[in-house]
């Protein structure tokens, strides 16, 4: 009996050192996840990474963590954990399998924000659409169009294709095709659109105009140059007319 007895307060003793030492991985163990995820965020932030990034990346490092302090615990009580760690396994590549699209995403979303190719507000062309960006989030991007269209596209089809970021560059070239009569004299003609362009900005033919002005420089000009061309009687052959009225239309 007292042989019983001893080898119960042996166990007794053991299980609560065991448990004791459990507790306190358990509680440092949460205390570092933590500490490394403010470290995580501070370093993140500190290197301009995106807000989004940051929270996202930090709640990540301290859920891993906190996982792994988890199973040490278990671990010091005597409980086995290689069947739960199998089975933590086994499940995460089943979710891992089903959610392929949207990790593919999520990756995407992660190299948009860090390399930057483009930020809110610039007007790019990618994934067969064209607009301004509203917002980048993990797994999508928000752009709307000139009618005002909201368009979502997937970030893996924007990394998949080419980015052209439109507004990237403080100056952009605006190229014209001015359609002209074949009995007019050619050198009236450039006299004509030297004159025009002298009236408003100081360039070449291929005019250099501040990115946010293209689209008013374009139609602006092609409208004085139909009625310029017209003062000087320079003909403009009919398909060449249509094209212009239409800018006109888009002008007003």
């Amino acid at each position: 009996m007292e042989v019983w007895l001893e080898r119960m307060q042996d166990i007794v003793t053991v299980s609560g050192v065991n448990l004791l030492a459990a507790l306190a991985i358990l509680l440092l163990g949460k205390w570092a996840a933590g500490f490394l995820r403010h470290f995580s965020e501070n370093v993140m932030t500190k290197a301009r990474i995106d807000s989004t990034l940051v929270k996202f990346v930090g709640n990540l490092v301290y859920a891993v963590l906190l996982v792994f302090v988890v199973l040490a615990a278990l671990n010091k009580l005597g409980i086995q954990t290689t069947s739960l760690i199998a089975v933590i396994g086994a499940a995460g590549l089943a979710v891992g399998l089903a959610l392929q699209g949207s990790l593919s995403n999520f990756a995407a979303g992660v190299l948009l924000i860090i390399f930057r190719p483009f930020k809110k507000g610039d007007y790019v062309e990618t994934a067969g659409t064209t607009g301004t960006v509203e917002e980048i989030q993990i797994f999508t991007t928000m752009l709307i169009t000139p009618d005002n269209k909201k368009i979502i596209v997937p970030n893996s089809k924007v990394i998949a294709d080419n980015i052209v970021n439109i507004s990237a560059q403080p100056i952009r070239r605006v190229d014209f095709v001015f359609g002209v009569g074949y009995t007019d004299d050619i050198d009236k003609v450039k006299e004509v659109i030297n004159q025009v362009l002298a009236e408003g900005v100081n360039c070449a033919v291929r005019p250099g105009v501040v990115t946010a002005d293209y689209w008013p420089v374009f139609f602006d000009m092609n409208e004085k140059m139909k009625k310029r061309f017209d003062a000087e009687g320079i003909t403009i052959p009919f398909p060449q007319r249509d094209i212009h009225l239409h800018a006109e239309k888009k002008a007003a």
